[in-house]
């Protein structure tokens, strides 16, 4: 039997104690951990990464930072507005691709839509709107609808719409089906089922993740302006052109404390929900 395998792929053979003999696959951890270093050697090569050009070139980070101490106070007023639009970006942003989820999951979970042509289409699609960063769907969206904070709040609403979407309608299809079927059967439709019987159990994660999103869409927001589409990515990039680092310090202390709050309260709420 040992024959038919290379020498360290051959099954253990164990002798039990009433003498009957039973094989034992051998492990492959060795061979995995292998290809992994094979793996990661190989990357490093091909992206040329040099430990020591990062060693050396790295003390360069903490010299900018220093520039940026302490922050130039003067200039809160200026980054007020912009932080104020990367917000408003973000909460509608947010609210938009949230929304658009309910229904897209709906139709995308197999337990609720039986066409399995319809649900193998609707996930392919969402598959391909998750390929694009938000940064490049903001870049495309500057072209179509011209620069400002229109085409960062589509941005934002159409990652929101691919991430919510995807954990949604898993959650869905993990979702106890008695009830909803229950219903069905004393005559309700599909939408008055979900609403009765799959929406309670759904409904906490489902609140959790637009939360969860809603933090990242602030930091995302905040790098939009890159690409022209508004929020405090503007003046982050204008005075780091212009090696205004004091600036850069103030801009990057207000979204630090914004990120906080917000990221407290989310955490409070979902805290709450779960």
């Amino acid at each position: 039997m040992n024959k038919q395998f290379p020498s360290f792929m051959r099954p253990k053979e164990l002798v039990l104690a009433n003498g009957k003999k039973v094989y034992k696959k051998r492990s492959y951890s060795l061979i995995i951990v292998l290809l992994i270093a094979l793996l990661i050697y190989w990357s490093g090569r091909m992206t040329g990464f040099d430990l020591q050009v990062l060693i050396k070139r790295g003390e360069e980070f903490f010299v900018i930072l220093k520039r940026m101490v302490p922050p130039n106070t003067a200039y809160f007023k200026e980054v007020i507005p912009p932080l104020l639009d990367t917000i408003k970006m973000s909460v509608l942003g947010t609210f938009i691709g949230a929304l658009l989820a309910i229904p897209y999951a709906m139709w995308s979970a197999t337990n609720l839509t039986r066409n399995h042509w319809i649900t193998s289409l609707l996930k392919l699609l969402l598959s391909l709107i998750r390929t694009l960063p938000t940064l490049v769907s903001a870049l495309i969206l500057t072209y179509i609808f011209g620069l400002g904070t229109f085409a960062g709040t589509l941005a934002i609403a159409l990652f929101t719409f691919s991430f919510v979407t995807k954990q949604l309608y898993e959650a869905i299809e993990t979702a106890d089906m008695s009830p909803y079927e229950a219903m069905e059967a004393l005559g309700a439709n599909k939408l008055y089922s979900f609403l009765g019987a799959i929406k309670p159990q759904v409904l906490p994660s489902y609140l959790s993740v637009v939360l969860y999103t809603f933090e990242g869409n602030v930091r995302h927001a905040a790098i939009l302006g890159y690409v022209g589409a508004g929020g405090i990515g503007i003046i982050l990039d204008e005075n780091l052109g212009w090696r205004e680092y004091q600036n850069v310090g103030m801009i990057l202390l207000c979204l630090f404390l914004t990120v906080v709050v917000i990221e407290s309260i989310s955490r409070y709420l979902r805290t709450r929900l779960t």
